[in-house]
């Protein structure tokens, strides 16, 4: 038996892989809470006001080439009194206007699969935070917390593709 004289060979040094994404820092970016008819409306407010909620997601690049983006997961709920006679909505209870954003990293990620990252993951991500934030906002403004019940961004994502893709063809 003979040995030969080289080394073994030692194992590939590999590199710690970077996960795809990584959220960064996530932070309130505008936050407005308005109750136009205060303080005439908590005495006057008889009936659970009629809720109107607006959900928007929002992705952009912050740095060229570099992975980092910005996602702003928008929240619009408009309170209003219902009318005396049950039909329309009366003058508006409270508005909350909430910007609630994340700076995400996204590496080792084939180019087509960035869009769906940036708009179904992020905000499912934020979601939670974001639905915490207007809870105590309402809370603390005097009224039951708005509680915002989970939102489908898979959904959400497709109808905008759909719409999208409907005014192209129109176009």
């Amino acid at each position: 038996m003979s040995e030969s004289a080289s080394e073994p060979s030692a194992p590939a040094e590999q590199t710690p892989q970077m996960p795809p994404l990584v959220v960064n820092v996530q932070y309130i970016k505008d936050l407005s809470f308005e109750v136009p008819h205060a303080p005439e409306v908590y005495a006057t407010l008889r009936t659970q006001p009629a809720v109107n909620i607006n959900l928007d997601v929002q992705g952009r690049a912050l740095q060229d080439g570099q992975g980092v983006f910005e996602v702003v997961l928008s929240i619009k709920v408009e309170a209003r009194e219902p009318t005396q006679n049950g039909g329309g909505e009366g003058r508006p209870v409270f508005i909350v206007d909430l910007q609630y954003a994340g700076v995400f990293t996204i590496s080792n990620v084939p180019q087509n699969a960035v869009e769906p990252l940036l708009l179904i993951e992020c905000p499912r991500l934020l979601f939670p935070f974001a639905r915490n934030v207007l809870s105590d906002v309402t809370r603390e403004g005097g009224f039951p917390p708005v509680l915002l019940q989970p939102i489908d961004f898979v959904g959400l994502y497709q109808s905008r593709r759909g719409q999208a893709q409907t005014q192209v063809a129109n176009a």
